[in-house]
Protein backbone atom coordinates (compact mmCIF):
# COMPACT_ATOMS: atom_id res chain seq x y z
CA UNK A 1 0.00 0.00 0.00
CA UNK A 2 0.93 3.48 -0.54
CA UNK A 3 2.39 6.00 2.64
CA UNK A 4 -0.57 8.02 1.22
CA UNK A 5 -4.39 6.51 0.94
CA UNK A 6 -7.44 8.22 -0.17
CA UNK A 7 -10.61 7.08 0.72
CA UNK A 8 -14.33 7.94 -0.06
CA UNK A 9 -16.31 7.17 3.27
CA UNK A 10 -19.90 7.69 2.35
CA UNK A 11 -19.22 9.92 0.14
CA UNK A 12 -16.98 12.21 1.65
CA UNK A 13 -13.23 12.60 0.13
CA UNK A 14 -10.62 12.23 2.71
CA UNK A 15 -7.11 11.92 2.49
CA UNK A 16 -4.66 10.71 5.13
CA UNK A 17 -1.41 8.47 6.11
CA UNK A 18 -1.64 4.45 6.64
CA UNK A 19 0.41 5.53 9.60
CA UNK A 20 -2.78 7.27 11.31
CA UNK A 21 -4.94 4.69 9.89
CA UNK A 22 -2.98 1.63 11.53
CA UNK A 23 -2.68 4.07 14.43
CA UNK A 24 -4.54 1.57 16.79
CA UNK A 25 -3.53 -1.80 15.71
CA UNK A 26 -6.33 -3.80 17.37
CA UNK A 27 -9.16 -1.70 15.85
CA UNK A 28 -11.22 -2.68 12.96
CA UNK A 29 -10.09 0.21 11.09
CA UNK A 30 -6.59 -1.02 11.60
CA UNK A 31 -7.11 -4.22 10.22
CA UNK A 32 -9.14 -2.81 7.33
CA UNK A 33 -5.68 -1.48 6.11
CA UNK A 34 -3.18 -4.72 7.59
CA UNK A 35 -2.00 -6.99 4.95
CA UNK A 36 -4.13 -7.34 1.63
CA UNK A 37 -6.73 -4.11 1.78
CA UNK A 38 -10.42 -5.74 2.84
CA UNK A 39 -12.53 -2.88 0.80
CA UNK A 40 -13.36 -2.24 -2.19
CA UNK A 41 -12.43 0.95 -4.10
CA UNK A 42 -14.76 3.71 -6.13
CA UNK A 43 -14.65 4.33 -10.05
CA UNK A 44 -11.54 6.61 -9.06
CA UNK A 45 -9.54 3.72 -7.04
CA UNK A 46 -10.12 4.82 -3.53
CA UNK A 47 -11.12 2.40 -0.80
CA UNK A 48 -14.48 2.87 -0.01
CA UNK A 49 -16.08 2.69 3.64
CA UNK A 50 -19.99 2.43 3.92
CA UNK A 51 -20.51 4.27 6.89
CA UNK A 52 -21.47 8.44 6.90
CA UNK A 53 -18.40 10.68 6.04
CA UNK A 54 -19.61 13.67 7.98
CA UNK A 55 -18.48 12.26 10.95
CA UNK A 56 -15.16 10.74 9.50
CA UNK A 57 -13.64 13.62 10.11
CA UNK A 58 -13.71 13.71 13.82
CA UNK A 59 -11.98 9.63 13.95
CA UNK A 60 -9.51 11.46 11.61
CA UNK A 61 -8.88 14.46 14.39
CA UNK A 62 -8.41 11.93 16.76
CA UNK A 63 -5.98 9.58 15.00
CA UNK A 64 -3.95 12.16 13.85
CA UNK A 65 -3.58 14.62 17.21
CA UNK A 66 -5.51 12.45 19.81
CA UNK A 67 -8.23 15.38 19.93
CA UNK A 68 -10.99 14.08 21.23
CA UNK A 69 -14.46 15.51 19.71
CA UNK A 70 -16.76 18.14 21.38
CA UNK A 71 -19.32 18.25 18.64
CA UNK A 72 -22.04 15.65 17.61
CA UNK A 73 -20.83 13.75 20.52
CA UNK A 74 -23.16 10.49 20.21
CA UNK A 75 -22.87 10.22 16.37
CA UNK A 76 -19.07 9.91 16.77
CA UNK A 77 -19.69 7.32 19.22
CA UNK A 78 -21.60 5.38 16.89
CA UNK A 79 -18.66 5.46 14.43
CA UNK A 80 -16.07 4.55 17.20
CA UNK A 81 -17.97 1.81 18.29
CA UNK A 82 -17.67 0.83 14.93
CA UNK A 83 -14.31 1.40 13.85
CA UNK A 84 -13.58 -0.17 17.92
CA UNK A 85 -11.14 2.53 18.48
CA UNK A 86 -10.58 1.31 22.17
CA UNK A 87 -8.97 4.53 23.71
CA UNK A 88 -11.21 7.16 22.57
CA UNK A 89 -14.37 4.90 23.04
CA UNK A 90 -13.54 5.14 26.56
CA UNK A 91 -12.62 8.70 26.64
CA UNK A 92 -16.02 9.45 24.70
CA UNK A 93 -17.74 7.42 27.43
CA UNK A 94 -16.18 9.86 30.14
CA UNK A 95 -18.28 12.95 28.49
CA UNK A 96 -21.36 13.87 30.24
CA UNK A 97 -23.38 13.39 27.09
CA UNK A 98 -22.65 9.47 26.60
CA UNK A 99 -21.85 9.29 30.58
CA UNK A 100 -25.26 10.22 31.46
CA UNK A 101 -26.94 8.33 28.57
CA UNK A 102 -24.74 4.91 29.63
CA UNK A 103 -24.31 5.09 33.25
CA UNK A 104 -27.80 6.96 34.09
CA UNK A 105 -30.50 6.62 31.84
CA UNK A 106 -29.81 3.00 30.80
CA UNK A 107 -29.17 1.48 33.84
CA UNK A 108 -32.28 3.18 34.88
CA UNK A 109 -34.21 1.42 32.54
CA UNK A 110 -32.59 -1.45 32.63
CA UNK A 111 -34.43 -1.89 36.25
CA UNK A 112 -37.50 -0.78 34.77
CA UNK A 113 -39.16 -4.61 33.48
CA UNK A 114 -39.55 -4.91 29.96
CA UNK A 115 -39.30 -1.45 29.36
CA UNK A 116 -38.12 -1.93 25.73
CA UNK A 117 -40.53 -4.12 25.10
CA UNK A 118 -43.08 -1.98 25.76
CA UNK A 119 -42.02 0.98 23.94
CA UNK A 120 -42.66 -1.51 20.77
CA UNK A 121 -45.84 -2.83 21.87
CA UNK A 122 -46.76 1.16 22.49
CA UNK A 123 -45.95 2.08 18.62
CA UNK A 124 -48.15 -1.37 17.67
CA UNK A 125 -51.17 -0.12 19.72
CA UNK A 126 -51.08 3.50 18.15
CA UNK A 127 -50.76 2.70 14.90
CA UNK A 128 -53.39 0.00 14.88
CA UNK A 129 -55.90 3.14 15.82
CA UNK A 130 -54.03 5.56 13.17
CA UNK A 131 -56.52 4.56 10.55
CA UNK A 132 -58.01 7.40 9.16
CA UNK A 133 -57.22 9.52 12.09
CA UNK A 134 -55.07 12.40 13.09
CA UNK A 135 -54.44 11.16 16.35
CA UNK A 136 -53.98 8.31 18.40
CA UNK A 137 -53.74 7.69 22.23
CA UNK A 138 -52.30 4.99 24.34
CA UNK A 139 -52.96 4.77 27.50
CA UNK A 140 -50.08 3.84 30.27
CA UNK A 141 -50.38 2.27 33.23
CA UNK A 142 -47.01 3.39 35.41
CA UNK A 143 -45.98 1.80 39.09
CA UNK A 144 -43.12 2.34 41.31
CA UNK A 145 -43.42 -0.40 43.75
CA UNK A 146 -44.96 -3.72 44.33
CA UNK A 147 -47.85 -1.77 46.54
CA UNK A 148 -48.68 0.27 43.61
CA UNK A 149 -48.76 -2.67 41.23
CA UNK A 150 -51.41 -4.00 43.06
CA UNK A 151 -53.95 -1.28 43.53
CA UNK A 152 -53.36 -0.62 39.87
CA UNK A 153 -54.53 -4.03 39.19
CA UNK A 154 -57.77 -3.12 41.29
CA UNK A 155 -57.77 0.13 39.05
CA UNK A 156 -57.81 -1.43 35.91
CA UNK A 157 -60.51 -4.29 36.62
CA UNK A 158 -62.93 -1.26 36.98
CA UNK A 159 -61.87 0.48 33.83
CA UNK A 160 -64.61 0.44 31.03
CA UNK A 161 -61.86 -0.38 28.47
CA UNK A 162 -60.09 -3.01 26.88
CA UNK A 163 -57.31 -3.68 29.75
CA UNK A 164 -55.28 -5.22 26.83
CA UNK A 165 -54.80 -1.98 25.32
CA UNK A 166 -53.31 -0.48 28.93
CA UNK A 167 -49.22 -1.05 28.56
CA UNK A 168 -48.19 -1.43 31.89
CA UNK A 169 -44.38 0.17 33.09
CA UNK A 170 -43.18 -0.82 36.31
CA UNK A 171 -42.57 -1.38 38.97
CA UNK A 172 -38.84 -0.78 39.73
CA UNK A 173 -36.04 -0.32 42.19
CA UNK A 174 -34.46 2.94 41.50
CA UNK A 175 -34.35 6.56 42.10
CA UNK A 176 -35.69 8.14 39.19
CA UNK A 177 -39.48 8.94 39.71
CA UNK A 178 -42.89 8.31 37.34
CA UNK A 179 -42.15 11.71 36.02
CA UNK A 180 -38.66 10.35 35.18
CA UNK A 181 -39.66 7.26 33.53
CA UNK A 182 -42.71 8.74 31.56
CA UNK A 183 -39.57 11.54 29.80
CA UNK A 184 -37.49 8.52 29.04
CA UNK A 185 -40.59 6.83 27.20
CA UNK A 186 -41.40 9.93 25.14
CA UNK A 187 -37.64 10.96 24.62
CA UNK A 188 -37.50 7.03 23.46
CA UNK A 189 -40.34 6.73 21.53
CA UNK A 190 -39.35 10.26 19.66
CA UNK A 191 -36.31 9.24 18.38
CA UNK A 192 -38.20 6.75 16.68
CA UNK A 193 -38.99 9.32 14.96
CA UNK A 194 -42.90 9.67 15.95
CA UNK A 195 -44.50 13.18 17.38
CA UNK A 196 -45.60 12.15 21.09
CA UNK A 197 -47.05 14.04 23.94
CA UNK A 198 -48.50 12.58 27.48
CA UNK A 199 -50.99 13.70 29.86
CA UNK A 200 -52.59 12.07 33.10
CA UNK A 201 -55.69 10.34 31.84
CA UNK A 202 -59.00 11.44 33.30
CA UNK A 203 -61.07 8.22 33.57
CA UNK A 204 -64.78 8.24 33.74
CA UNK A 205 -67.09 8.51 36.67
CA UNK A 206 -67.00 5.47 38.91
CA UNK A 207 -63.19 5.01 38.68
CA UNK A 208 -62.08 3.30 42.03
CA UNK A 209 -58.92 5.75 42.47
CA UNK A 210 -57.22 9.08 41.34
CA UNK A 211 -56.64 8.24 38.06
CA UNK A 212 -53.73 10.37 37.57
CA UNK A 213 -52.19 7.72 40.32
CA UNK A 214 -51.31 5.76 37.80
CA UNK A 215 -52.64 6.08 34.23
CA UNK A 216 -51.38 8.56 31.38
CA UNK A 217 -52.71 9.03 28.15
CA UNK A 218 -49.66 9.36 25.31
CA UNK A 219 -51.12 11.58 21.96
CA UNK A 220 -49.30 10.10 18.90
CA UNK A 221 -50.11 12.80 16.47
CA UNK A 222 -49.76 11.70 12.69
CA UNK A 223 -50.14 14.70 10.50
Amino acid sequence: LSPIVELNVGGEMYTTTLSTLKKHPGSKLAEMFTGQPKLRTDSEGRFFIDRPGTYFKYILEYLRSNQVPTQCIQDVYKEALFYDIEPLIKQLEDSPQIFGELMARKQFLARVPNYSENIELMIRIARAEAVASRRSSVIVCVVRTEEDAARCQDALNSLDMDRKSVVKFGPWKAAPSISDLLDCIQMDVEAKGYKISFQPHVAEKGFRFKSHDFFYKFLFTWW
